[in-house]
């Protein structure tokens, strides 16, 4: 079982669209996928069609005592299943304050038969839940804006890591681009010679992406030819072999 989180210290980058509609490209192609909500506002719950609960309550999930047969939802889309996020998942930072490294993983232990990739959505947050995270998955993808701010967090992140010590590689890659934009242009240019890990495939601005929390679905379920759809599908690939 891969692990995977999209995570970005910064806010309003893409980060959930781009969770929902990489979880959905993974099982278009037949990737049994678990995508676990993390984020307290539940928007992946939300995308997917998910009542926004976690059954049994977030201690007892975090305890590895919850029946997961209650608590992961199946998607209309088949091979895909959620693990929807509520606001109660707030306290999922403190109940993880006392646990070990890679305890993420570990609450997963008994379904990790069953899933050959979990895709976490996280909160844009340094914290307990996020240190856990850094040692439970395989590679973190950081969707990045193009523009200065995002960059200067991608590189708090990356000093954030290495300060502590954290081998855990970052993926980073570009959404919302907007080639009109000279500095989009620049940064998108410039990223790969800082990043050599970042992916090479972009995602642009697209009204169809903010069709989502309409249509309640990824975009290649409503709009699969849409520019944003095909940018998504790209990525998958690119990610799924750096996976092997």
């Amino acid at each position: 079982m891969r692990m995977l989180s999209l995570y970005s210290i910064k806010g309003g980058v893409g980060k959930t669209a781009s969770a929902v509609n990489l979880a959905a490209e993974a099982a278009f192609q037949g990737y049994r996928t678990l995508l676990w909500d993390l984020d307290p506002q539940a928007a992946t719950t939300f995308y997917l069609q998910i009542k926004p609960r976690i059954r049994g309550g977030v201690e007892k999930l975090v305890k590895g005592k919850s029946s997961f047969d209650k608590v992961i939802r199946a998607t209309q889309i088949p091979h895909l299943d959620v693990l929807p996020a509520s606001l109660a998942s707030r306290d999922m930072d403190q109940l993880l304050e006392k646990r070990g490294n890679s305890h993420l993983r570990q609450i997963l232990k008994d379904v990790r038969d069953d899933y050959d990739l979990v895709i976490l959505d996280c909160p844009p947050t340094l914290s307990h839940l996020s240190e856990n995270m850094f040692t439970s998955v395989d590679a973190i993808l950081v969707p990045l804006v193009p523009t200065t701010l995002s960059l200067r967090t991608l590189r708090q992140l990356q000093q954030f890591l290495d300060d502590d010590n954290l081998a855990c590689p970052v993926w980073p890659f570009i959404t919302l681009a907007d080639r009109r934009r000279k500095l989009h242009r620049e940064v998108m240019a410039g990223l790969g010679r800082e990043w050599p890990l970042r992916l090479s495939t972009d995602i642009p601005a697209a009204s169809v992406v903010e069709r989502m929390g309409v249509e309640r679905a990824p975009v290649a379920s409503f709009a699969p030819s849409s520019p944003a759809a095909k940018a998504y599908r790209g990525l998958w690939n690119e990610i799924q072999q750096r996976l092997g």
